[in-house]
């Protein structure tokens, strides 16, 4: 009788998901991590990149999810029940032995450009492509992350709307926590979106 509560135990841990927050660089993960936590989601992440000018609130990053391509992904399997940031060029490297939920942030690729040239620009870096160039890459990269992610049967996604969120988060707030199926907390969720960090606008 222990012996099938104990299994029941393991099991439930083993069959929480991995909650996901992806996206384009500069789409709006790291304010969407920042929501999660506040709501009361615990996060995978580590200390070493700071807040900064461009991102104020912080990163909410975690090194390793830089080398999932590499199969560094032991480390995920320790983030069940958590929340984890992973860049959607590298959601095809997650394993597919976990489930996951994941929260898809869009954001106006006019608007991702122009706050990607900015930071290059403060960091005194060029990029090597042309804003035509980037986002004729960006489109395809989305219909494809689109197209694989909806016929995975170990995933569930949400798309949210950086802009939309900016604006309304109430309405979305409860859109996410019904989502997940967790008792997050939603006022604090709500406080997070701010019209003053909403810098490129198209």
């Amino acid at each position: 009788m222990l012996k099938n509560i104990f299994a029941s135990r393991n099991r439930k841990k083993e069959d929480k998901k991995v909650v996901i927050v992806s996206g384009l660089p500069r789409s709006g993960t790291s304010m969407m991590m920042k929501m999660l936590v506040e709501g009361g989601l615990p996060a995978v992440m580590d200390s070493l990149r700071q807040p900064d000018e461009d991102n104020p609130n912080g990163y909410f990053e975690i090194e390793s999810s830089k080398s999932l391509k590499e199969g560094n992904n032991k480390w995920l399997y320790s983030a069940q029940g958590k929340v984890v940031k992973v860049i959607s060029y590298l959601l095809e490297f997650l394993p597919d032995d976990l489930s996951y939920d994941i929260i898809f942030m869009e954001r106006e690729l006019s608007e991702i450009l122009a706050s990607q040239r900015k930071m290059l620009q403060r960091r005194n870096e060029i990029s090597e492509l042309s804003d035509a160039e980037m986002e004729a890459q960006f489109r395809e990269h989305l219909r494809a992350v689109k197209y694989w992610t909806a016929r995975k049967p170990n995933m569930r996604i949400l798309y949210v709307k950086y802009s939309e969120m900016v604006k309304s988060p109430e309405s979305l707030c409860e859109s996410i926590v019904d989502f997940l199926e967790l008792p997050l907390d939603e006022k604090a969720m709500q406080s997070v979106p701010s019209q003053s960090l909403y810098r490129n606008r198209s």
